[in-house]
């Protein structure tokens, strides 16, 4: 467990560098009249209910393994991944319909830095679901509930990626 806390304190002061990266462009780097940009907020908060409703889903997860209940831990899983999934997807069509490339600007760079390093994330977090999903397929399979590290690790870190986008919805578009 050391391990993986390690591991997500490092990814922590990575996106605080693409937070404070982005702050610093946008504070102090003004764009030219009419290239500030509304972002549309529809689409991001789809976004934000798709995580956090997938941390409950995979919370639920965890509670039906420690019960032995496999088959309802695998749906649940499986629920998570869906949102995940859907999340991307969704992060997709924002990317078609922004205003801007991502070569427009700083501003717009760094943008999509941080939303793709994000989604990067959730890619990575969504393999990780379906690797616990596929390994406890039986009560006496590799992830059970005598043994559900693997669930516990790949848990905390969607915790962690979805508590990083309500930063990032905060950030990018709130403020």
């Amino acid at each position: 467990m050391f391990g993986l806390a390690a591991f997500l304190v490092a990814d922590a002061m990575t996106f605080a560098g693409f937070f404070a990266a982005y702050l610093t462009f946008k504070a102090v780097n003004p764009l030219m009249p009419g290239a500030i940009y509304e972002l549309e907020l529809p689409l991001p908060t789809l976004n934000t209910i798709l995580l956090l409703v997938s941390s409950a889903t995979f919370h639920r997860a965890g509670v039906n393994l420690r019960r032995q209940n496999n088959e309802r831990c695998r749906l649940w899983l499986m629920l998570t991944a869906g949102l995940g999934l859907a999340f991307l997807a969704s992060q997709m069509v924002e990317y078609f319909t922004l205003p801007f490339g991502l070569t427009d600007n700083l501003y717009a760079s760094t943008f999509y830095a941080l939303t793709g390093f994000h989604g990067l994330h959730v890619t990575l977090g969504t393999l990780m679901i379906l690797i616990v999903w596929w390994q406890c397929r039986t009560p006496s399979g590799r992830v059970s509930a005598s043994n559900h590290f693997p669930l516990e690790a790949a848990e905390l870190y969607w915790h962690f990626v979805d508590g990083i986008w309500v930063i990032l919805f905060v950030i990018l578009y709130l403020i």
